[in-house]
């Protein structure tokens, strides 16, 4: 894991905590759920709520695209942060300052008289956020055994297709009765009940231990990695300057890797442990991660699809997105279930290869409405597989105890790569092909040769879920 592993009595010591009964388990889930359902509601309710907030201060549309873009970079950065420290000093005490860390970056956005209030509240929301998940997912590997993992991380991967779903239908609503205020405020009181739980539910870490130096280098290269990265892809930092900087960003991420290498292999706890990249079935689900990010985000030019082909209104054509959403919350709970009989080869196979049909069915045959109809059903249900619990599964399966947040940090942060990489990709594509229909069919045939090359890296995974680690899967709690 390190160059300098932990003693083999602090390790003894943290596996000596007793295991917690099913009603405690219970009740941790729906702390869990609650959770992840707020984080995930908060990055689904601000495109209803651009306008307001534009008119409110008095910003164009440059500034107003700094609300998503700050969130996004914060999140992503904070996610291996907060793995590490939730491995450090404990998931509940990580858990629980991300929930209050949210509550803090809600209150600031609500309550700000300028735009650049508004911006360091969603910069906390954003920190707050990237680590809720992970951890929540840390916490489900240490209490459950491999053959209820694939459940619960489907049920929670179905919570941010449900927030999707409901996020710009409760902002409409909150607009409509009060004002854009409120689409914040309302997580004030979420954050507090699921505080409040979390101190009563989540088992608390017992043993105090006297820990290695903290990798401050391995963060601050891995967060300068990840901002060059996005926003050498997004190039926002070009937008809102007016200059060409997105060559040397990319440039610049390309220097940070050896560089992350280098201090990772010599740090005594590495923030992104080595061991993570040396099995084939861990190096197969980064990859993996990347095309599930990818597929997940094609989902963002449907829409457009819509209003290309059927001249659909662009504030109705959101609507048209229904059934993929339902498909994709169906089919990461439905999955989830079947993971051990199908194993995780078979479901990512199923997962890519139903989004490579339904990109392909809009790449070809878009302009008519049924068969438009239909490739959405498939591209939601292979959403749902692919970002389900099958590779957050094969993650706690693979690493040690400790590794867990970091590993299923990771998770995140190739999700969030691969939705970088689909934006630039298929803009570029649908732009370079002449815009419109016909542009737009191109990119996504485009995507359909990423989803089937991502079919043929599945075949690197195992057919079946790995039980060797049931016997001691949720006996353990220490780092809770």
């Amino acid at each position: 894991m390190s160059a300098n592993p932990a003693p083999a009595a602090m390790r003894a010591t943290d596996l000596a905590t007793p295991p917690v009964d099913d009603i405690a388990r219970r009740r941790i889930l729906t702390v869990l759920f609650v959770g992840v359902f707020m984080a995930a509601l908060d990055a689904a309710v601000i495109a209803p709520a651009i306008p307001a907030l534009r008119a409110a201060f008095g910003v164009d549309n440059r500034q107003i695209g700094l609300l998503t873009i700050v969130f996004s970079l914060c999140s992503l950065c904070s996610t291996a942060l907060m793995a590490a420290l939730s491995d450090r000093f404990g998931r509940r005490a990580i858990y629980l300052l991300d929930i209050a860390g949210f509550a803090i970056g809600s209150l600031m956005v609500a309550w700000s008289s300028t735009f650049g209030m508004v911006l360091v509240g969603r910069a906390i929301q954003g920190l707050s956020a990237g680590g809720i998940t992970p951890t929540a997912s840390a916490v489900v590997g240490d209490l459950f055994p491999s053959d209820q993992r694939a459940k619960i991380l489907g049920l929670i991967g179905a919570t941010f297709g449900m927030a999707f779903l409901v996020g710009p239908v409760i902002a409409s609503i909150v607009l409509v009765v009060a004002s854009w205020h409120w689409i914040f405020l309302i997580n004030l009181p979420i954050a507090a009940v699921v505080f409040v739980m979390s101190m009563r539910a989540l088992p608390s870490r017992t043993t105090v231990t006297d820990h290695p130096p903290f990798d401050y280098a391995g963060i601050t290269v891995l967060a300068l990695m990840l901002t060059s990265l996005m926003l050498g892809i997004n190039r926002a930092l070009d937008t809102a300057l007016g200059v060409t900087l997105w060559p040397g960003l990319l440039a610049l991420f390309a220097i940070t890797i050896p560089l992350l290498l280098w201090i990772e292999r010599r740090a005594a706890r590495p923030i992104v442990p080595m061991t993570l990249f040396t099995t084939r079935q861990l190096r197969t689900t980064w990859m993996l991660c990347v095309g599930a990010g990818f597929g997940m985000g094609s989902v963002i030019f449907i829409s457009s699809v819509a209003v290309a082909a059927f001249n659909t209104p662009s504030k109705r054509a959101g609507l048209l997105l229904l059934p993929l959403v339902l498909c994709s919350s169906a089919a990461s709970v439905g999955f989830g279930r079947i993971l051990n009989r199908l194993g995780p080869r078979n479901v990512m196979l199923s997962g890519f290869g139903t989004l490579a049909i339904g990109s392909g069915m809009i790449g070809l045959g878009a302009a008519h409405f049924w068969v438009y109809l239909i490739a959405t059903l498939f591209i939601g249900t292979g959403v749902g597989i692919v970002v389900g619990g099958t590779l957050r599964t094969v993650v706690l399966d693979e690493v040690d105890q400790r590794q867990r947040s970091a590993a299923q940090a990771l998770v995140n942060i190739g999700i969030a790569i691969g939705n970088l990489l689909v934006i630039a990709v298929l803009s570029a594509q649908a732009d370079h092909a002449g815009g419109g229909l016909a542009g737009l069919s191109v990119a996504y045939l485009t995507a359909t040769g990423v989803m089937l090359l991502m079919v043929m890296i599945s075949f690197g995974l195992r057919v079946k879920v790995n039980a060797a680690v049931n016997a001691t899967a949720g006996v353990s709690s220490s780092v809770v």
